[in-house]
């Protein structure tokens, strides 16, 4: 039987209700929005000691997150990886592909910790406003880089354990080491309880303490399995072959999005605002929509794994299914409350009429949305992520930065903006499902092995 699952689905492939997806679907989203959350509130603990070591978080902060999003092949590639093996009926080969990952998250951020330490001040140079901020920010990412590696190896325990169908311990895992973050964070940021206040240098060690103990539990579950923990060199490279393409594939999204937010800067402090709300809005709800597209990757490369290419393609159509339902359920949501929520943010009338611009374009791109992350998921689950890797950066080369440079050239203003993502996730939506009708992504076997 498969870890985690209720008692009487014991096959991990054919029998797919829709309390299976979502009970792998639904701690994976706890897993996705911990992170968002804890950050919201070390802002708050932070942003009492004033502007500039807000500034200085903000900035540091903004540097590890770029740095870390880009190796998220450590979650997505294993998963990949070890659900095709958990599939075939092989779950030590399913957890020694986490242990591969583990060994290479270990070099990746050991690299990153001494990369930073020597560059962090032209780094922080690049993005801070003024040396004030730059200071602080170097100060407090000096400290923070340390939590890399072990980032890193959530990432990879995250990936092998859902590729063994099992979601609900790593999100034990983070909301542990979350949970110690957190008590620490204003202990050490303010000197509670006798403490010594370390202001903005206390949120980093807290981080790197709690990202210690997700790690240790991480590594724990590894042992436990007693499983060859030696580092394999030719299974890392296939992975980092793999990781290749995602990374390629995720800095497509990181230059739309900062083309995004670097044009709506040049339309006055109202876009920028407006546009940010919607924005972290639209981070939301592709958050839970990511949930299910987990679900989907998890459970196609088991199918594909097992040898049942029928039955990933069966799968492929029902989570689809599933994901539009929901996407078309959040989309009703925020199109009933569209006088209500923006206020919810701001009452600046300049801000909530530029919004309003951007509002429709929001709503509307949701369903679309359903489909295209679930077919990401199940394009995932198959390893298909050249495809992905090709398909992404040719709609941002032909949707999205067209558009949003567009926009700046005639001034069409937020409106412009979201066209562009508009078209950005409808190509994306007319590629993945072509592909997925294709069928050509639907290869069997236990090993993947990406083209060079």
């Amino acid at each position: 039987m498969a870890e985690g699952l209720p008692s009487g689905q014991s096959d991990p492939v054919d029998d797919v209700p829709a309390r299976r997806v979502f009970g792998l679907a639904v701690p994976a989203l706890g897993v996705l929005a911990a992170e968002p959350l804890y950050l919201l509130f070390d802002i708050a603990v932070v942003g009492r000691l004033g502007a500039l070591p807000l500034a200085g978080l903000a900035v540091g902060g903004l540097i590890l997150a770029l740095v870390s999003t880009q190796l998220t092949f450590l979650s997505y590639g294993t998963t990949a990886r070890a659900a095709r093996r958990h599939g075939a009926g092989d779950r030590r080969g399913a957890v020694g592909e986490g242990v591969q990952a583990t060994w290479l998250a270990l070099i990746v951020g050991t690299a990153l910790v001494v990369a930073v330490q020597l560059l962090a001040g032209p780094i922080v140079g690049l993005v801070a406003g003024g040396a004030d901020i730059a200071a602080a920010a170097e100060s407090w990412l000096r400290i923070a880089i340390f939590g890399a590696p072990l980032i890193l190896v959530g990432m990879a325990g995250n990936g092998w354990m859902r590729g063994v169908q099992n979601t609900v311990r790593p999100l034990k895992f983070v909301v542990a080491g979350l949970a110690l973050s957190a008590v620490l964070c204003p202990v050490l940021v303010h000197g509670l309880f006798g403490a010594p206040r370390w202001e903005l240098e206390g949120s980093a060690v807290a981080n790197v303490v709690g990202q210690s103990l997700s790690a240790v539990l991480f590594l724990g579950a590894l042992v436990r399995e007693k499983v060859d923990l030696r580092p394999r060199g030719a299974v890392m490279r296939v992975q980092a072959l793999m990781g290749r393409d995602l990374v390629l594939r995720s800095l497509a999204f990181q230059a739309c999005f900062l083309s995004a937010a670097a044009v709506a800067s040049r339309f006055g402090a109202a876009s920028v605002a407006a546009h940010q709300v919607v924005l972290q809005l639209w981070n939301l709800v592709t958050l839970t929509l990511d949930s299910l597209a987990i679900a989907a990757q998890t459970l196609v490369g088991a199918a594909l794994g097992a040898g049942r290419p029928d039955s990933a393609r069966r799968l492929s159509r029902r989570i689809t299914v599933w994901s539009t339902i929901f996407a078309l359920v959040l989309a009703a949501v925020f199109a009933a409350g569209y006088r209500v929520i923006p206020r919810l943010f701001t009452g600046d009338t300049a801000v909530l009429a530029e919004m309003a611009g951007a509002w429709w374009f929001f709503v509307a791109i949701m369903p679309i949305a359903g489909i295209v992350f679930a077919l990401d998921g199940v394009l995932l689950g198959a390893g298909d992520v050249k495809f992905l890797r090709n398909a992404t950066l040719a709609c941002a080369l032909v949707g999205f930065l067209p558009f949003i440079w567009l926009s700046l050239a005639f001034d069409w203003g937020l409106p412009g903006i979201w066209t562009g993502l508009t078209v950005f996730i409808v190509l994306r939506m007319i590629a993945v499902s072509w592909r997925t009708v294709s069928g050509r992504w639907a290869v069997s076997g236990a090993d993947l092995h990406p083209q060079q």
